[in-house]
């Protein structure tokens, strides 16, 4: 069996387009140049890959189970060419990073302060549900993620996980409201309107509360999409909010509208983030300076946050 990059790339191009003449464009070749490999591929593995009519093309059963390996091994084919150009040289390197949903908030200001240190390393940044995330790593379409312990709870033996920072989960009230003059607990969100975000965010603040607290957080009069939503109805008076202090900038936005951002208790909840990585492939010098720039960044800054 003697399969090529050519044929793979052929195989993917032809499947994403759904048409063997966009794919010849996208591979700038002839219609009957990409018709080859595919039948070329087909025969040195005796299967059929394409459903062909005269009317339509896709993919056979056989052919939708082998796309994804064969995204998996361009990845790998790429990746060994990055790499190999950056271990002459740090400076020379590559990064491709994906964040979920609240670390992607913070990401670019990291990005920035890492680019000023390493101004020759280009770090590519892929936003996603934590749902994705994972499987991004696992495609080998990243070097790193960074998400939620969603991910940590759901990862497979081939991928690694080390805790980057932990959150406390806050309450957002103005500075004149009732709650602001004591030591916020769980209990005391009782019966005060609430505003909370749509979906995960949910789920993930009322695990493991009393019932009657989680009840009332997941029938929150207002739900939204955005934090930014949240906070401003806060301040003008809708009722009162739940967040992480994820942003030095949030926290800031807060204070100067005035509202108040207190951790809540009984229990202290904490939200954690990790950097996820494939446990079985070594990682760039480039790669691995990024990691421990993020993993000192967090250190100095979001750690702090805990104690807000």
């Amino acid at each position: 069996m003697n399969i090529s990059i050519r044929q793979l790339t052929a195989f993917i191009q032809v499947a994403d387009n759904g048409s063997f003449t966009r794919a010849s464009d996208q591979m700038h070749l002839t219609q009957s140049a990409v018709s080859g490999l595919i039948k070329e591929l087909e025969s040195s593995l005796g299967i059929v890959l394409f459903d062909r009519t005269t009317r339509q093309l896709s993919l056979s059963v056989v052919g939708r189970h082998l796309l994804p390996q064969a995204r998996r091994i361009l990845n790998e084919m790429q990746l060994f060419e990055n790499e190999a150009s950056s271990l002459t040289s740090l400076a020379q390197g590559q990064v491709r990073l994906a964040v979920s949903q609240f670390a992607a908030s913070s990401m670019p200001a990291v990005i920035a302060q890492f680019s000023k240190q390493h101004p020759e390393i280009s770090v590519s940044l892929l936003d996603c549900s934590a749902e994705n995330l994972l499987r991004h790593i696992q495609d080998i379409e990243v070097d790193l993620g960074v998400g939620t312990e969603l991910g940590f709870m759901e990862a497979e033996d081939d991928i690694n996980a080390d805790l980057l920072y932990q959150l406390p989960f806050c309450v957002v009230m103005p500075d004149n409201h009732a709650l602001a003059q004591k030591h916020e607990m769980w209990q005391d969100l009782l019966d005060i309107p609430l505003i909370t975000l749509q979906g995960p965010f949910i789920e993930q603040v009322t695990a493991e509360l009393d019932d009657r607290i989680a009840s009332h957080i997941q029938q929150a009069r207002y739900k939204v999409n955005f934090m930014s939503t949240a906070l401003e109805m806060t301040r003008q008076g809708f009722g009162i909010t739940l967040c992480l202090p994820y942003m030095p900038e949030v926290i800031d936005w807060v204070s100067a509208n005035g509202l108040q951002m207190r951790p809540l208790a009984q229990p202290v909840k904490m939200r954690q983030f990790f950097i996820y990585q494939r446990s079985s492939r070594a990682l760039s010098p480039a790669t691995i300076a990024f990691k421990d720039f993020l993993q000192s960044y967090f250190s100095s800054h979001f750690n702090d946050l805990q104690h807000t």
